[in-house]
Order: C-alpha cells, then sequence, then structure tokens
C-alpha cells in the first residue's frame, strides 16, 4: 500500500511539472513596442492585420475594403505606409493597389509573384526597419502557393510572432491544389505538398515555441481542412496540437494533407488573377453596380441571385432564381455556384440588404457581372411547397432523399441512410441523377444550403414536388 501511496504521489507531482512546462512553453510572446491589431472578415473567415509603432502602420493581407484601415490608423494616430500580402489570395479580392494609390503605401510582396502593379520585392532575407528596434523579417514558405511568404516580427532582436498567411493555420495547414493551373507560377499538387512539408519543418517549427502565430483564416475557410476556430496560437502549441506538424515522413505528409480537401469554389482562380494584377477600387466600383426598379422585368436566360430569406423566396420568387440568403456565407456560395464573367441578376427584399450584398459580392469581385441590382416583394411568382414535418416523420421511405453536404461531412456520418449524396457544388451538372418517382427532399448540416441546393433542383425539375427540410435537420442530429 506504502508503495502504491508513493507511485500515486510521484505521478502526480509529474504530472504537474509537466502541466506547469507545457503552460510555460505556450505562453505567447510578450511584445513592448510593437501593437498588432487583427481584423476579422466572418464570411469569409478571413485574419488580416495591422502593424504599428508609433505612428508607422504596416498592413497584412489585407480585405477588398479598405475603410476598417484606415479609420484604424486614424484612432491610433498612425500612417499607413506599407501594405504586405502574403501571396496572391483565391478566396477574397485584396485592397493593396487602392490602398497604395489613395495613401502612398509601398506594396511589398515577393518578387514571385509577377506582380502587376507598383512593388517592392519582399522575400527570403529582406527585412523591413520600423522604430524602436521592431523589424519585418520575409521567410519563404511555399506551400499552399509556389510564391508564398510568412512574415516574422522581431522586437529587440528576439522574434515575437509571425504572419502565416495561408502556409501555418491554427490545427491545419493551407491546402496545396489551388496553384495548378493559375498564377505566375503553377505547381501540382503533389509538388506544392512536398514544399509545404519543408515549409514547417525547416522555417516555421524552428521558430521560438512562444512566438504567436497569427494566420490568414480561420475556421470554415475553404483554404484549410480543419482549421480551428482559435484566432491565433503559438509556434508550440501548434507543434503540439496540429495534425500536421507532428512526427511523420515527407511522403505520409503527402497523403495526409492531399486527402480529403474540400471542393475548389469556381471564383479562386478568378481571384488569384485579380489579386496578381490589382483590384479596382471598392466604393467607385460598386457604385458602377446597376441599381433598377422595384421587381424590375429580367432579360431571359440571365441567371437570377435571390438573397431572401427562404420563406419569401418559396412564397414567390422569379423563375430559376436561385436562392442564396444573404447569411454568412453568401460570397463563398455566389462564387461557388457561378462561375466568373457570368452575368447576374441580384435580388434583395430591401434596399438596405441589396446595398449588404452588393458589398459582399464585391469581395470576391463579382460586382462587375451584376447584371442589375433590385428589390423584390412581387407576390405573383413562382412558389414552392414547404417542408412538413409530420408528414416526413410518419412516412420517410416515401421520399427521396437528397443529401447536399460535401463528400467529408457525409464520411462523417449519414444523417438518413438512404439519403442520396450529391454535393452542393456538383447539383446543378447532376440533377439527372435524382429519382422522380417520390417527392423529393433536400438537407444540408444547418439548413442554409439546403435553400440554395432545393431551389437548383426545382428549377431543374419544374414538375416535380421538391421541399426544403431546412433547419429541421437540426432535429434528427
Amino acid at each position: 500500500m506504502r508503495k502504491l501511496l508513493s507511485f500515486l504521489i510521484l505521478s502526480l507531482l509529474t504530472l504537474v511539472v509537466v502541466h506547469a512546462q507545457f503552460d510555460q512553453m505556450i505562453q505567447p510572446a510578450k511584445m513592448e513596442h510593437v501593437v498588432i491589431k487583427q481584423f476579422e472578415d466572418d464570411g469569409l473567415a478571413h485574419f488580416s492585420y495591422a502593424v504599428h509603432v508609433d505612428d508607422q502602420m504596416y498592413l497584412v493581407d489585407p480585405g477588398r475594403n479598405p475603410q476598417p484601415y484606415y479609420d484604424y490608423a486614424q484612432s491610433v494616430n498612425a500612417n499607413i505606409i506599407g501594405v504586405i500580402n502574403t501571396h496572391p489570395h483565391a478566396d477574397f479580392v485584396s485592397s493593396h493597389l487602392e490602398i497604395h494609390q489613395t495613401k502612398g503605401a509601398t506594396i511589398f510582396v515577393s518578387e514571385l509573384v509577377g506582380a502587376g502593379y507598383p512593388h517592392q520585392a519582399f522575400d527570403e532575407g529582406d527585412v523591413i526597419e520600423m522604430p524602436k528596434g521592431v523589424r519585418l523579417k520575409a521567410i519563404h514558405t511555399p506551400g499552399h502557393s509556389p510564391d508564398g511568404i510568412s512574415i516574422i516580427v522581431e522586437e529587440n532582436g528576439k522574434d515575437v510572432a509571425v504572419f502565416t498567411g495561408d502556409t501555418l493555420f491554427i490545427g491545419d495547414v493551407g491546402r496545396p491544389d489551388l496553384r495548378e493551373s493559375v498564377g505566375n507560377i503553377m505547381a501540382q499538387r503533389e509538388e506544392l505538398a512536398k514544399m509545404m512539408y519543408f515549409s514547417t519543418r525547416e522555417k516555421l517549427m524552428l521558430l521560438d515555441e512562444d512566438v504567436i502565430v497569427y494566420p490568414a483564416h480561420g475556421a470554415g475557410s475553404l483554404c484549410g481542412k480543419a482549421i480551428s476556430a482559435e484566432k491565433s496560437s503559438t509556434i508550440g502549441q501548434e507543434k503540439l496540437t496540429n495534425y500536421a506538424l507532428q512526427e511523420m515522413s515527407e511522403e505520409e505528409f503527402v497523403a495526409l494533407l492531399l486527402k480529403d480537401q474540400p471542393f475548389i469554389p469556381k471564383y479562386f482562380p478568378f481571384n488569384v488573377d485579380i489579386n496578381k494584377e490589382g483590384a479596382p477600387a471598392y466604393q467607385a466600383s460598386k457604385l458602377g453596380v446597376n441599381r433598377l426598379d422595384k421587381n424590375h422585368p429580367v432579360t431571359e436566360g440571365v441567371k437570377i441571385i435571390d438573397g431572401r430569406n427562404q420563406e419569401l423566396y418559396k412564397t414567390s420568387h422569379l423563375p430559376d432564381a436561385i436562392n442564396i440568403m444573404n447569411g454568412a456565407k453568401f460570397e463563398t456560395w455566389l462564387g461557388s455556384l457561378i462561375a466568373p464573367e457570368t452575368a447576374y441578376y441580384l435580388v434583395a427584399e430591401s434596399k438596405e440588404s441589396l446595398e449588404e450584398l452588393i458589398s459582399k459580392a464585391a469581395k470576391i469581385g463579382y460586382e462587375p457581372f451584376i447584371k442589375g441590382a433590385f428589390v423584390y416583394n412581387d407576390q405573383g411568382g413562382e412558389r414552392m411547397d414547404f417542408f412538413d414535418q409530420k408528414s416526413f416523420d410518419a412516412n420517410p421511405e416515401a421520399f427521396t432523399i437528397i443529401d447536399i453536404r460535401n463528400a467529408g461531412e457525409v464520411a462523417e456520418g449519414k444523417i438518413f441512410e438512404q439519403a442520396i449524396n450529391i454535393p452542393l457544388p456538383e447539383l446543378a451538372d447532376r440533377v439527372g441523377e435524382i429519382p422522380t418517382n417520390k417527392p423529393i427532399v433536400v438537407h444540408c448540416g444547418t439548413g442554409y444550403r439546403s435553400a440554395a441546393g432545393s431551389s437548383i433542383i426545382q428549377n431543374a425539375l419544374k414538375t416535380f414536388q421538391v421541399l426544403d427540410m431546412s433547419s429541421f435537420i437540426l432535429e434528427y442530429k
């Protein structure tokens, strides 16, 4: 008994020591003079940053609308003197060129990008000097893209933070399959995955464990497959918990990284090209969108995006309109279901909502493709039947169930065993696979995507009953 008690006490003490060491190891580095402000765009799960010392400010990976950065700079009495892009982003349009033109800020980017705008090369070993011993140092970290860089923040000779772009996320690393057919440098996914192995092992993981990690994206971004909800971390924490940073061979890493990557939205290559050349000014481009009168007649053959709530859409909508509701992922699904350069009408329930949708379309550079934007409240349009949960519960076998979640979501568990899985991005091309001998019920995970999915199926199968399960799916989980 005494030996057992001694063993338990020793084990407990060991756990306390290990825990203390763990806590000490992952404590983030302290910064004395440099201030880092994180900006978050929920819709695109995008993080951008302002780094400033005294009155000097640099921006990292800014989004399309530059105004939040201008407002912040004014609030801290700082001047934006530089913009650093870690790479040409695929999932949003950056305002770097507009900030350069408006504020005279120098744009820093890797020479490998082949940028079509005025810039200063910022590559491995290059340094930006800031006041009070603060330095911004570039390191080449390809893997998500062949031209990707990370930016280390050094204060008084010590590395305190790193902006990792789309190379290292919290809990994940960037996907390696987006640059096979676009950009100044193109690379196959296997080649980029090998680059990612090198960038993580030979660059980022060699930084001090208390260095703070600031990525360009958070949970929900399609630039990774398992990104954490945390907004920052440390190198030490990521080495402990990030699946992609665990000990494994290069071959094992490549196989793991290539497995189960999400679909690639149609707009991703388009945004890489825009960011390589620089986008037009945000507000001016939005003002160029043609606002039309309420319930304006539409041109036949032009796609219609109806951003209203699903209840309003089902009560009355324009023929063949796709119901992408004005929600957190509107811009992602707009760019996933509508190809770049495709003209479309944009419909909303109010002027305020319409302006919000135009702003969201502009985040991905889709505002020039809007043929016309208008408010719709006509009660004489087409209708869709509403889902009746009681009828469904009484006899689920009487319905054809279409699960429009991604394959990776379905692999984690089916909600209805008899459901046919056709992911939403593939739905328009695969409607012919849907049996039409029963009423069709469409479901996703939360009810947001099913509004779009059910409208796509109903537009294709006009004479058949299509029902949107919507948020009722939550009761089956």
